[in-house]
């Protein structure tokens, strides 16, 4: 069995203690109670206990604390899976988005995720799916926003003309509720 790893020698067990009762983060203080032990001369099976940790887990804080003192015991953040589009491919996509889709072109006459999805497959060999173009346009401060549909030899002069002259809906209606002999 080989011999367990030093703790570094600028803090102690009464420094430790003074340093958990001032943090706020529960798993940071936990892990400096149980260096704490160590430093005080206790075995790294009862800073375990007092961790309730295994002793790999203690070696792991050990090293943690040895690189980045008191600071490396809290916990990070995982780094997550890393993007798939670089910023010159958001910027593309940003872009396109922004000038909208050439129907002679694109084959489309507005842009749908699945049809954004594809065109990234096309431009760049990625392939994203449809939550994922959601999501990066989101980030890029798109929103998801659909024009009402209209017919390309829509008359306006028409529409106003047959809105001026049919009676409202509640005109009709209350010639019903007239009062009633009885």
């Amino acid at each position: 069995m080989g011999s367990s790893i030093p703790l570094r020698s600028d803090y102690d067990g009464v420094t430790l203690r003074r340093l958990a009762k001032a943090s706020g983060d529960a798993n940071q203080t936990r892990r400096l109670l149980a260096l704490a032990e160590i430093y005080d001369g206790g075995a790294r099976t009862d800073a375990a206990r007092i961790g309730n940790v295994g002793l790999q887990v203690i070696r792991d804080w050990v090293l943690r604390f040895n690189n980045s003192g008191p600071a490396g015991l809290i916990d990070r953040k995982a780094p997550g899976q890393s993007p798939k589009l670089n910023d010159d491919q958001r910027e593309a996509l940003a872009r396109l988005v922004e000038d909208g889709p050439i129907p002679a072109i694109h084959g489309v006459v507005r842009w749908r995720l699945r049809d954004l999805a594809h065109w990234i497959w096309e431009e760049f060999r990625i392939s994203l799916d449809e939550t994922t173009v959601g999501r990066e346009l989101k980030a890029l401060g798109f929103r998801k926003i659909t024009a009402r549909p209209r017919h390309y030899a829509q008359n306006e002069l028409a529409i106003y003309d047959f809105k001026k002259t049919s009676p409202p809906n509640w005109k009709r209606s209350a010639k019903a509720y007239r009062s009633i002999p009885t």
